[in-house]
């Protein structure tokens, strides 16, 4: 690798050299031969590959080849003008195309730069130019298409980063053709100013040496035409060469194979064909035994190829079924049955057209966007989520399970709305009544043409795929900690350990486990706080992890570390109407809270629990009737223990300490929970 990257240097460099050094005629005939020999290599090169991608280094060596030959195109000129004379190669070239008639010689010559410049250099030039724009138009489709192959598990994080990758190599290569191919047009352009530059040029030259006039032209035009055509052969070559990789589309086999197997995938097309070149030996004029002898040609390949593709292969047909008769007796991998998917979306038949691309289903699409938004939101990555169809379930019903167990089942109609009642309407509207599976708001199920009407009314309506993401979206929520495993959090660490190498260090493994920083995490992510800010939770858990191993009171040191977002995710104003708890509840609490070797847990009379309860219950109905979310405030000692005490009745409450609300909140009690 390190002789390449020198060769390479060393190469750039020497044809740099080449423009100004002086060289010898049997030195030009080498680099011209070299230079031939480079350019019937990449044109078989491009014939051979299967895809663009798999010669990625063709717009550099445009760019090396094209000026390779502008050098020697400057080396040949100042051979021809000065010596009048430019090596065997130039000069047999030239003999050979000219054969002793200079006029047929020169039109000869002109047909071919005419050929390379409109045809060929202009052809893939255009080619070049909208295969860049239609490749660059289509990437976020094929972003797409992979995100959505990611989240229904067809593919692996893996193979969709490879995919990637491969998108955004396409993109690169195509743009780097759309400006490799001005190279090529610039090339033929400036060969044919050369052409015009070396006859003048030679004209001038010759007539003030005294040399006759007739032969002063006879040998200027046969070295111009020659250097010409050995200039423009090579870059005829890269054109071809260009407009097949830019023309050609991923395949399993080279350019050959394919056109093989494309034009003789049809024998009826060479059939017609000699039926019709026959028709056409009859008529006046024209060379009938040579049509006959290409018809009966074309008709006999044809009618080969028709025999062959009817008979059958019964070796190939047998082996075929022995190998699928052997891939059944084989002892079936039981172990892909244990896996067992962290979040899956089961839904019955009625529901497939909401998930089916082609019936204009954009499930898979909303998928993509949760998955965004709770990284944006949260700070985790959710695993993929896995999409079926159960037949066992009714038509319109869909399922949400996590690590295989249900834990949401709702129902939608997808040919209907869901319009939901927020509790001031006045007026009902037509409709099968229902309940909004996410929130459980009363709802009704109203045909497409009531929409406007029910929207005029004051309802909310939603249509079916957003009722399954938003309802896919609070699972998540909720239960994103049960989703969080190791292996995310060390992804996480991974991450962080680009920018911030020794803080990661410091945390894993020397002061916690890996398993102990992804209870924390958890604990946070439990209470919807967001882990974005993983440089302030592992600053944190440095600073106090040698202090204590217990991960609940390590999120508690985190969560005040983190006050600033905790404040602006539950109070957006920094200003809130908030409950406490009586000083008396907390002392309580204090005195009860049991601690052994594994942690401390809170030890409470269960007819204390209960009025508790029922106290919170009663406050939190009446902040509720205000129209405001119930938030607790507490001391910081007793926050974990209230929360934990309040799961099972209030999951979704919010309890915060003092230590976590920013200085600049204002918040405001408006009531206090008792014994």
């Amino acid at each position: 690798m390190k002789f390449a990257d020198v060769f390479i240097a060393f190469v750039v460099v020497f044809i740099i050299l080449l423009i100004i050094l002086p060289l010898s005629e049997l030195m030009m005939d080498m680099l011209l031969t070299i230079n031939l020999s480079l350019s019937l290599i990449i044109l078989f090169i491009t014939l051979y590959v299967n895809e663009p991608l798999d010669f990625s280094i063709f717009p550099s060596i445009l760019l090396l080849t094209t000026l390779f030959r502008l050098a020697l195109n400057i080396l040949s000129t100042k051979l021809i003008l000065g010596k009048g004379s430019a090596g065997k190669v130039i000069e047999t070239f030239g003999n050979f195309v000219v054969q002793g008639n200079l006029v047929v010689g020169a039109i000869v010559f002109l047909i071919i730069i005419v050929v390379q410049y409109i045809v060929i250099t202009k052809g893939a030039e255009r080619v070049a130019e909208v295969a860049a724009r239609f490749t660059l138009d289509a990437m976020p489709g094929k972003q797409m298409a992979i995100d959505a192959d990611l989240n229904t598990g067809l593919i692996d994080e893996s193979e969709a980063r490879q995919r990637r990758k491969a998108i955004q190599m396409e993109a690169d290569f195509y743009g780097a053709m759309d400006g490799a191919s001005k190279f090529v047009k610039g090339d033929a352009i400036v060969g044919i100013i050369i052409t015009f530059i070396n006859i003048v040029g030679g004209l001038i030259i010759g007539s003030t040496t005294g040399m006759p006039f007739k032969q002063v032209v006879e040998r200027y035009t046969i070295l111009t035409i020659g250097d010409g055509l050995v200039s423009q052969i090579p870059a005829l070559l890269i054109s071809t060469a260009t407009g097949i990789i830019v023309t050609r589309a991923t395949s399993e086999s080279n350019l050959g194979r394919n056109l093989y197997e494309q034009i003789t995938s049809q024998p009826i097309v060479l059939i017609l064909a000699a039926v019709f070149l026959f028709i056409m030996g009859f008529l006046p004029g024209f060379p009938r035994w040579l049509l006959f002898f290409i018809s009966m040609g074309l008709a006999y390949l044809g009618y080969t190829l028709l025999r062959l593709s009817k008979v059958p292969m019964p070796v190939e047909e047998e082996n075929a079924e022995l190998e699928k008769i052997e891939e059944m007796r084989k002892p079936e991998n039981v172990i892909k049955l244990l896996e067992v998917d962290p979040l899956e979306l089961e839904f019955g038949y009625g529901l497939i057209p909401l998930a089916d691309i082609n019936q204009g289903g954009d499930l898979l699409d909303r998928i993509v966007m949760i998955r965004r938004q709770v990284a944006l939101d949260l700070g985790f990555v959710v695993p993929i989520i896995r999409l079926r169809d159960n037949i066992q379930l009714n038509p319109n019903e869909y399922v949400i399970k996590i690590k295989g167990a249900e834990v949401a089942r709702g129902e939608v109609l997808p040919d209907h709305l869901l319009a939901m009642e927020p509790g001031t309407i006045e007026e009902p509207i037509e409709g099968i009544d229902t309940v909004e599976p996410v929130f459980g708001m009363p709802a009704k199920w109203i045909k497409e043409h009531l929409r406007e009407k029910a929207e005029m009314l004051g309802y909310t309506v939603v249509d079916p795929p957003s009722i399954l993401a938003t309802h896919l979206t609070e699972i998540i929520k909720r239960h994103g900690h049960e989703l969080l495993n190791r292996q995310d959090v060390q992804l996480l660490l991974d991450n962080i350990r680009e920018k911030y190498p020794a803080l990661v260090e410091e945390v894993v493994p020397k002061t916690l486990t890996l398993g102990e920083v992804q209870k924390v995490l958890s604990n946070l992510i439990k209470e919807n706080v967001p882990i974005r800010d993983m440089v302030t939770i592992l600053e944190t858990l440095a600073d106090y992890g040698n202090l204590t191993k217990d991960t609940d009171m390590l999120t508690e040191y985190v969560r005040q570390a983190l006050s600033r977002t905790i404040t602006l995710r539950f109070m957006p104003e920094r200003k809130g109407k908030v409950l406490t708890l009586d000083p008396a509840l907390e002392k309580t609490i204090m005195d009860n809270i049991q601690q052994t070797e594994h942690g401390s847990y809170l030890s409470m009379d269960p007819g204390k629990t209960h009025n508790i309860l029922k106290n919170l219950r009663k406050q939190m109905e009446r902040i509720t009737s205000l129209g405001l979310q119930p938030i607790i405030v507490t001391a910081p000692i007793v926050r974990t223990y209230f929360k934990k005490l309040t799961e099972q009745v209030a999951p979704d409450l919010i309890v915060l300490s003092y230590n976590e609300l920013d200085g600049t909140a204002e918040i405001q009690s408006i009531g206090m929970v008792s014994e």
